[in-house]
């Protein structure tokens, strides 16, 4: 009998792989991330970083960044010419009449606190991140006093240019 070392991925490296494939769509390379969100072990919807339907992407006319000053008071950069992945799964649910209320959200770094606020209100209740964002501590907080459980893959930040 032939014994096989190979070792099945869990559920949630499944899915965030599954993540990582959707990402190689997106249209922004600031940081081209893509999100999965499922519920008992099958996929509700997917989504990426991209400009809203019609409009221009970055990856053909450039980012449009805008500076953000922190409380803290540092300065991030951000491109806002797209929807986030996060945002893109969310109103791809909606559009197809998809509940995604109990399901789980993969995503490649910390969502950000307007992405935070959305899936706390679509009753998303698990939240599995690859990697840390870099403004991320505002999100886990809300995260937290929501209920929504909240693991990471890695304490690793996400890094990409111009950040």
């Amino acid at each position: 009998m032939k014994t096989s070392h190979y070792k099945r991925p869990s559920w949630d490296e499944y899915f965030i792989e599954i993540a990582h494939t959707v990402s190689k769509r997106a249209t922004c390379d600031r940081g081209r991330s893509g999100c999965v969100i499922a519920r008992d072990r099958q996929i509700l919807v997917t989504g990426y970083v991209g400009s809203p339907i019609g409009l221009p992407h970055c990856d053909d006319v450039g980012h449009q960044m805008k500076k953000v000053l922190h409380e803290q008071g540092h300065a991030t950069m951000h491109c806002v010419r797209t929807v986030h992945a996060e945002q893109n799964a969310i109103c791809q649910a909606a559009r197809l009449g998809i509940s995604i209320s109990g399901a789980t959200l993969y995503c490649r770094m910390t969502p950000c606190r307007v992405c935070a606020m959305l899936i706390i209100n679509c009753g998303i209740k698990r939240v599995v991140c690859e990697k840390k964002y870099h403004a991320g501590s505002e999100s886990e907080q809300l995260f937290a006093d929501a209920g929504v459980q909240l693991e990471y893959f890695t304490d690793e930040l996400m890094k990409y240019e111009n950040q």
